[in-house]
């Protein structure tokens, strides 16, 4: 049976499955030889903070029988604590990263066609986080010795619920025609990567379509848009 296990959870998953829940929701149930965050009523909400190539297996077996919520932290402001290795005083500074909705394409490419699945709704949730940093040189070096120890919750400040296909096309600048990633870079004012990864997802997933060329890059236009949608809360 494929699970977290509760002696494993990290704190940031923890508080957001606290704060998800809602009365009369149950926590870590085994479904189809899975163990699923929440069930609310006949819907299973998944709590994903990491990537989310992780969990592709168990969202493609259990979408034809299930309607899930996938829930993913996007921490918009982000404080660094560094917890000396002589147990001294911790240092704490704000990281200049901020997150955004958009981020969440970053981890949406392991599966991008899974967004045409009508049983599939995605909530993004803009957190405030501490992340915890212990000093390891033998494992860290990547990192200048700074390890990843775990991530806190300090906030949910906003969250964006996405229940159908047509749904993302409100990340999409105003007024867009036809428009190459490098066009919703400058405009969206994010890096170039990140602009290439929301085109593919929404390439993969029919919400825009290839039209031709502009020199070297690709040129899209928005598909037809289907306005239905789905919405399931407390």
């Amino acid at each position: 049976m494929s699970a977290i296990g509760l002696l494993n959870e990290k704190p940031l998953h923890s508080s957001l499955k606290e704060w998800y829940s809602c009365p009369g929701d149950l926590l870590e149930v085994p479904v189809d030889g899975f163990v699923v965050d929440i069930v609310r009523g006949t819907s299973l909400i998944e709590i994903q903070t990491g990537g989310f190539h992780s969990i592709r297996s168990k969202l493609r077996k259990l979408l034809p029988m299930h309607e899930i919520r996938l829930v993913h932290p996007v921490p918009q402001e982000k404080w660094i604590v560094k917890v000396p290795q002589d147990g001294g005083e911790p240092s704490r500074r704000k990281s200049p990263k901020k997150g955004r909705v958009e981020d969440l394409f970053s981890e949406m490419v392991s599966f991008p066609d899974l967004l045409l699945d009508r049983n599939l709704s995605v909530e993004v949730l803009l957190t405030r986080e501490e992340e915890i940093l212990r000093y390891d040189g033998a494992r860290g070096w990547r990192r200048r010795g700074w390890l990843v120890e775990e991530r806190r919750l300090l906030e949910v400040v906003d969250s964006r619920l996405f229940t159908h296909p047509s749904q993302w096309l409100s990340l999409l600048p105003e007024g867009t025609a036809e428009f190459t990633t490098e066009d919703l870079a400058a405009k969206l004012r994010m890096r170039r990567g990140l602009a290439q990864k929301m085109a593919y997802c929404m390439r993969m997933s029919d919400i825009i379509v290839q039209v031709g060329r502009r020199g070297r890059s690709n040129l899209y236009s928005v598909a037809v848009p289907d306005n239905s949608s789905r919405g399931r809360g407390c």
